[in-house]
Formats: C-alpha cells, structure tokens, sequence
C-alpha cells in the first residue's frame, strides 16, 4: 500500500532538513507551537501534573483519571522524541487518548532529555516513576492488577528498557509492554534492516537522518551495544512482560521492532506485532485523528484486556 494520502500531503509539505547541527531549543520550541490549546483537548475527568519523590528525584509527571472510581489500573507513558525532543505538552493529546480508550489512570512522564541529561538519566527516571506507580504513597489508587508501560518511538525502547531492568531487578509487576514504532536498534545499520533501506527516503522520518537525531543521546554516553540502549540486542528475553509492537508499513524502523516480537515470542513471551498500512513514523503522535490510525488505541485496550 502507498502512503496514506493524508500523511503523503504532509510529507510533501515538509522543509528541507537545516543545514548545519540541530538546535535542541528550537526545535523543542517548534514542537511546543503546534500544541493545541487547552480547550481542544480531549475531555477526561481529571488532569493534574504533580512531581513524583522518586529514587531518581523528583520527576514530573501528568496524571490523566478517565473516570471517577475507588481504584484503577495504571498505564504509565514515555514520549518519543529521539531522547531530546518530545514534553509532557507535545504528548498530551495521546496520552489523553489511551486514558479514555484503555479506561486506565495513565502517567505520563517528563523524563529528561539529552544533551543536557547524559545516559542515563531519562531512563533512570523512567524506570523510578514506574516504581513509584506501585507505591501506595504514590496516590495513583493503583488496584495492584494492571501497571502497564507504552511508548512511542524513543518512548518505546524505554518502554523495553524498563521492562528488561525491571526483571533483572525482580520487580514483576509490569503485566504488559507497548510499543509503538520503537526505536530498538541504535547502530543504524542499514544492512541489517531491510526497512532502512526500503524506506529510506520520501516517507517523513528518513533513514540519513537517524544518525543526527540520535547524536545528542549517543554522545551523552550511551552505547549502542548496551541492551538498554538498543533493547533488541538483549540475548535473553525470556520473562518480559506480554507485548504489543506497532509498526508501520513506512517506517525506516519497522523491521527492528519486528524482530524485537519475533523474538520475545521465541522466547516464550507472549508477544503481538501489528503493522498499520500506509503509515510512516509518527503516526500515532501525528495522524491518529484519522480514523484508520485511531484504531492503535482500540487495539490497545485490546490488548490490555487479555
């Protein structure tokens, strides 16, 4: 399939990348204008930022309540951005979607960022806000079933990050892991992926531009050998949590994520890969308003019903 013309018309309207080294601040800045005012947004019965006492500090975090209720289920949500872009803001309105469509307490997390964060520092609070999702103390009303982790892109490999930490150190509570388009493999060999080279180019996100994006967080100090910064190249993967992975047929990324459920699934892992068609990267933070693409979030409660 071709890409959906509604994500084609965007492609072609995009400017050439800028010449010279990437801004962090101002294309955080860029990203920050295009966020829909507060009376656009999906309505939920509560949103409250708060900052959550972590063993990482103290992280800030958006708590989105779908409903009013004694206890809840909680789904805790990384943002993409190549681990230097991507807020609490630019996020918002996906992590208002899986908050009405999954009927969990969702907690998005304003990890930090690269350059000014060296690894690990996003990661660590990552996983620290999931610890912290467990406490009673927390406030969450966690109902001790559901403490589920969803990322898109960056989002996603700290989504298997965490989880791969998170059973190294014996803490077995994540029941399920999300992944969307994630990013699993940071050596960027276009030999090893069919997808970085089919997709290469005239599709958004394009594979030249892999290496430069992921400057500023490979240059902080994390090692693309590192299972925790390329999650895909974990030997064992027995024990992880049930996952579902997106891709998209589009993306330069899509055959790493692939992989990464072929292999929880010949590790025993429960594991589902569903590949939208005729979308690129991004899709859920940019095109979900498009009925075909919003299905993600069906699919996910789905998912998080078994």
């Amino acid at each position: 399939m071709t890409l959906h013309p509604e994500i084609a018309k965007f492609v072609a309207g995009l400017p050439a990348p800028p010449e010279g080294p990437l801004d962090p601040v101002a294309m955080r800045a860029g990203d920050e204008a295009h966020v829909a005012p507060l009376d656009e947004r999906r309505s939920l019965h509560a949103v409250e930022d708060v900052t959550a006492r972590t063993a990482s500090g103290g992280v800030p975090v958006r708590i989105y309540t779908p409903a009013e209720a004694d206890s809840y289920g909680v789904l805790v949500y990384f943002h993409g951005g190549a681990f230097f872009l991507g807020s609490l803001e630019t996020h918002d309105h996906v992590a208002r979607s899986l908050a009405e469509e999954t009927g969990l307490k969702v907690v998005s997390v304003g990890y930090r960022l690269a350059p000014e964060a060296a690894f690990p520092a996003g990661l660590d609070d990552c996983y620290a806000v999931v610890r912290w999702a467990a406490e009673a103390d927390a406030g969450l009303a966690w109902d001790g079933t559901t403490l589920a982790l969803a990322g898109d892109s960056s989002g996603g490999t700290f989504v298997a990050a965490v989880a791969a930490r998170a059973h190294d150190d014996g803490f077995h509570r994540i029941t399920h892991q999300i992944l969307y388009y994630p990013s699993l493999d940071l050596d960027f060999d276009v030999d090893r992926y069919a997808s970085l080279r089919e997709n290469a180019v005239g599709y958004g996100l394009e594979t030249a531009g892999l290496k430069p994006f992921n400057a500023f967080y490979l240059d902080s100090g994390a090692d693309p050998a590192d299972p925790l910064v390329s999650p895909v190249k974990r030997t064992d993967l027995t024990g992880l949590p049930p996952a579902l992975v997106v891709t998209g047929e589009h993306d330069p990324l899509r055959d790493e994520g692939e992989l990464y459920g072929r292999r929880l699934r010949e590790a025993g892992v429960e594991a589902a890969v569903s590949r939208y068609e005729g979308a690129g990267h991004g899709f859920v933070q940019h095109f979900s308003w498009i009925p075909e693409y919003h299905r993600v979030f069906e699919e996910t409660r789905d998912f998080l019903g078994r």
